[in-house]
């Protein structure tokens, strides 16, 4: 699996921004990716040092809209954590936003 198949896109929310204080990022990952390919992605794509990388499966959720019922799908998601000192830029932005 491609480098760029592995790694879908990050996870913006609240508790992600509050990680990425800490040098942990949150990256929606491929469902069959395991945590050396993610590591090697990570390393390849942002050109930083991983240090640990936990994985977990996200739930789908029941969703209703009028009468007709579905589920949202499920997916995987990967919390990245960098040597001290480095960071991601693609999270860099969020702190400007913060600020404002």
């Amino acid at each position: 699996m491609d480098h760029s198949q592995v790694i879908i896109r990050p996870v913006v929310s609240e508790k992600s921004y509050v990680l990425s204080a800490a040098n942990r990022y949150t990256f929606r990952v491929h469902d069959e990716a395991h945590k050396t390919q993610i590591r090697q992605a990570i390393e390849a794509l942002f050109d930083v040092h991983v240090v640990e990388v936990r994985t977990s499966s996200v739930k789908s959720k029941p969703k209703r809209r009028g009468t007709t019922t579905g589920r949202t799908r499920k997916w995987k998601k990967a919390i990245v954590q960098v040597r001290e000192g480095e960071s991601i830029p693609v999270f860099q932005g969020l702190q400007a936003v913060e600020g404002s």
